[in-house]
């Protein structure tokens, strides 16, 4: 069975259908997993067991035809799973009553037979790049655990890569579910700005930041972001940004014209990591319309203005909400999130600069897809960092990579192309035009095929 838990959620979902595993079986050996490397990692805070197999019980008496029939799914602490707590890491929350129902894309994913197995860890109220909280601690990368898995969505994707679960879901508002899965050398795609609903997620969708950020599925292959996005589509008549846009399905490698960097102008990607990112489009050389070394104009603007849309009132928002849930303490990496977004206070007439200025972003940003398809570039400036050091002044600008996209609203996906020489995964970003994560995963399915994608940590 160990074989098997390494398999994509697609593939054990197959092989379900096919009698050749129980549904049982598959769910107690994910919860096997789970229970032998959650000790060292700390990335599941809340495990299923009971409804996960009483969920398997009852596929393998009524086998329904549906696309993950049996298989079993995990879920940020920050999305809403009927009958659990979600505590979005914040002491405030932590004695919340148990959610009355599924956030809607996990409603939908049970819809389609997956089984959700697990809770996993995150930041307080999600904000830092590591996963660290005052009720459940920290989590450890499953490739070095004096490392950082990433956050926001860090036990996820730790989670993830030692099979705990084949898949899941995370939310992206800086790089939140590509971050992580950079860090563990898992696959995760940020659909596009309005894509997918944000209905039950802690906290909620709306303000200034509402076209920052989305939901996003996590997984190990490629394959399984395809099947999940297939599923997870569509309004749900409650979150008012959702677009019913249909998923583009006519990418083709052949025509696609791509561009790549290695330094956006704000800090330059280390040596193993620009190896990768000239390493992936060197593999793609030879199977697209046509590769240039090029970097989209005003890109060098990302880290200011990410951190200017999130700050313009110099914190006091989001230090207002977590006092107004009872989160008088919080915890220091969230401190130290809220001392730098101090600077960027500002009064009426510096918004409207401010957003002048990001119109002419956008603007340069979408004009550089007349002559490009998709977009390749680091995922950070360097592989996973030692916990605690996220937040330090050397290291905080480079997660301005991810901090672009969500900016602009494109789709972006990671996926696993290189291995740094203390043996930690470098992931690759893929972006293209909105509504095109057809192209974003058609480069990423090809890369990890060319690249080798995931590769099983000695955790």
């Amino acid at each position: 069975m160990h074989d098997v838990l390494a398999l994509s959620g697609t593939q054990q979902a197959r092989l379900i259908r096919e009698g050749a595993i129980s549904s049982f079986d598959l769910i107690s050996a994910h919860l096997a997993r789970i229970d032998e490397v959650n000790p060292s990692l700390n990335a599941a805070v809340e495990i299923l067991c009971e409804s996960a197999l009483r969920s398997a019980r009852d596929v393998d008496v009524r086998k329904p035809d549906t696309p993950l029939a049996g298989v079993p799914f995990s879920v940020k602490d920050s999305i809403e799973v009927a009958g659990t707590v979600c505590s979005a890491g914040t002491l405030g929350y932590r004695n919340n009553p148990r959610s009355a129902q599924d956030a809607t894309l996990v409603a939908k994913l049970r819809a389609a037979g997956g089984i959700p197995i697990a809770r996993t860890n995150l930041p307080d109220l999600l904000f830092a790049f590591e996963s660290d909280n005052l009720i459940f601690g920290r989590t450890n990368n499953p490739y070095d655990l004096a490392r950082t898995s990433g956050g926001s969505s860090g036990g996820e994707a730790a989670l993830i890569a030692v099979c705990g679960s084949p898949f899941g879901l995370g939310s992206d508002a800086a790089g939140s579910v590509r971050l992580p899965a950079h860090y563990c050398g898992i696959a995760a795609l940020k659909p596009t700005s309005g894509r997918l609903a944000r209905t039950g997620h802690v906290p909620p969708a709306g303000g200034w930041i509402e076209t920052l950020w989305q939901i996003g599925p996590m997984a190990r292959r490629v394959e399984d972001l395809c099947t999940m996005m297939s599923i997870l589509l569509g309004p749900d008549g409650i979150d008012h940004a959702v677009v019913p846009m249909p998923l583009a399905t006519d990418a083709t490698l052949a025509k696609l014209r791509v561009a790549f960097f290695t330094d956006n102008g704000i800090l330059a990607a280390d040596a193993d990591t620009k190896l990768t990112v000239d390493a992936a489009a060197r593999a793609l050389a030879d199977f697209v319309q046509s590769v240039d070394e090029r970097r989209p104009p005003m890109i060098e603007r990302s880290y200011d203005l990410e951190m200017e849309m999130l700050g313009v009132d110099g914190g006091d928002g989001l230090r207002f909400f977590a006092e107004s849930i009872g989160s008088f303490q919080t915890h220091p990496l969230l401190e130290a999130w809220l001392g730098k977004l101090t600077r960027y206070r500002t009064d009426v007439a510096g918004f409207a600069k401010f957003w002048s200025t990001l119109d002419a972003f956008r603007a340069a940003m979408h004009g550089f897809l007349s002559n490009y398809d998709a977009l390749l570039s680091p995922v950070s400036f360097g592989p996973a960092v030692p916990h605690g050091k996220s937040t330090n002044n050397e290291i905080f600008p480079g997660f301005s990579y991810t901090m672009t996209h969500n900016l602009t609203g494109w789709p972006a996906a990671v996926v696993r192309c290189g291995t740094s020489r203390e043996g930690l995964p470098i992931g690759v970003q893929i972006a293209a035009a909105p509504w095109r994560e057809d192209i974003v995963l058609a480069v990423a399915e090809f890369l990890e095929s060319a690249c080798g994608g995931w590769q099983p940590p000695a955790v």
